[in-house]
């Protein structure tokens, strides 16, 4: 059956059909998935379709199944050079060439790779995100289907095995430091053997087998570059930790790459200088309705004596008081206020007889 599966893909492959062909090939890699040709195979009609990142996943587990098959390098080179990845793309060049010398496109990569890595150098420090050279974009592509019908043609290794059940799937997330994303796999029990993470210049990719089913897979073009040297897996009994070291101070706004979405730079400094003062930079205009509301305070709280205190108290109730209230008050106030004058008249009256008595005498 996965025979009769990968002979249909290289039809649809050959008809130009690269959907219909990564189709057929998955069924097949269903039914066969230790057979590393398949994910070389599905890995190229996933660079027709320009479908690179998973390119280089299905590179990777060919190569992981087999890892002196030729063709896989030049599918994960060719895939990762589309992705900007140069030294990643070298790299795995480089080693494929090592197990077939006599393949020129190879050595036409390789020498591309080195190109575009001095160009990049070059333009680093005019632009953040090098993108490929224009002027050279028609002809990799040209490199890349250079693949001809005999090799498609590869042959196969009849391997049945049995479906696999299920594909697990485990959450993550990520946070990040100005020097550094970490970004957690949450998966419980799983032996550190049994993990591979591979780093590129703007690549993760993570493959976690789990016994009885198909391996998990996580690969994504990163948000910016990173030192593959610098970065470290960490491999907890409750998750997985990858520490992404990056290559340049930048702020993430996401993990996965967008070319939407430009990097910016993350401020280093923690806090600014304080700037000196002086006597002539104060403020020399009074918050005066600060001033009033502090002299009204003042004047409510203030303590009042005689007249002056009955006088507040009226004028106090007057003000909170209604039509009818007021009236009546009006009329208590004149009636009181007569009464205090009569008993102040009379007071002062009897202070001078007092004082004629003690005359007198």
């Amino acid at each position: 059956m996965a025979k009769e599966l990968e002979y249909k893909a290289k039809e649809a492959f050959l008809d130009d059909d690269f959907a219909l062909a990564v189709d057929y090939y998955s069924e097949a890699i269903n039914l066969d998935p230790n057979n590393s040709l398949l994910f070389a195979d599905r890995a190229q009609a996933h660079i027709k379709l320009q479908n690179f990142t998973e390119a280089v996943s299905d590179a990777n587990k060919a190569i992981q199944l087999s890892p002196s098959l030729a063709k896989a390098y030049l599918r994960k080179g060719t895939a990762c050079i589309k992705l900007e990845e140069y030294h990643t793309a070298k790299v795995a060049l480089q080693t494929g060439a090592s197990f077939a010398p006599d393949d020129s496109r190879f050595t036409k990569l390789i020498q591309d790779c080195d190109r575009y890595i001095a160009e990049e150098t070059n333009d680093f420090a005019s632009t953040l995100l090098p993108t490929t050279p224009a002027g050279n974009g028609s002809r990799l592509i040209d490199t890349s289907i250079e693949t001809t019908k005999e090799t498609e043609r590869d042959s196969f290794v009849p391997q049945i095995n049995e479906v696999a059940t299920s594909r697990p799937k485990f959450r993550h997330e990520y946070y990040q430091r100005p020097e550094e994303v970490v970004v957690t796999i949450f998966a419980k029990g799983i032996p550190a053997d049994n993990i591979v993470v591979d780093f590129g210049e703007q690549i993760m990719s993570v493959t976690i087998a789990v016994p009885g089913q198909e391996p998990y897979r996580y690969q994504q073009r990163l948000f910016g570059k990173i030192i593959p040297d610098r970065c470290r897996v960490v491999v907890l009994s409750t998750k997985v930790e990858i520490r992404l070291a990056k290559a340049e101070a930048l702020n993430w706004t996401s993990l996965e790459y967008s070319k939407d979405v430009l990097p910016q730079k993350i401020n280093t400094q923690t806090s600014q200088p304080e700037r000196p003062t002086y006597p002539s930079s104060k403020p020399r205009t009074k918050d005066w309705d600060k001033l009033e509301a502090l002299m009204k305070k003042e004047e409510k709280e203030e303590r009042l004596d005689g007249d002056a205190a009955l006088n507040k108290l009226f004028r106090d109730i007057y003000q909170n008081a209604d039509e009818d209230m007021r009236r009546a008050m009006s009329k208590s106030f004149v009636r009181i206020h007569s009464m205090l004058t009569s008993q102040f008249i009379s007071i002062i009256f009897r202070q001078l007889h007092l004082v004629s008595l003690f005359q007198a005498h």
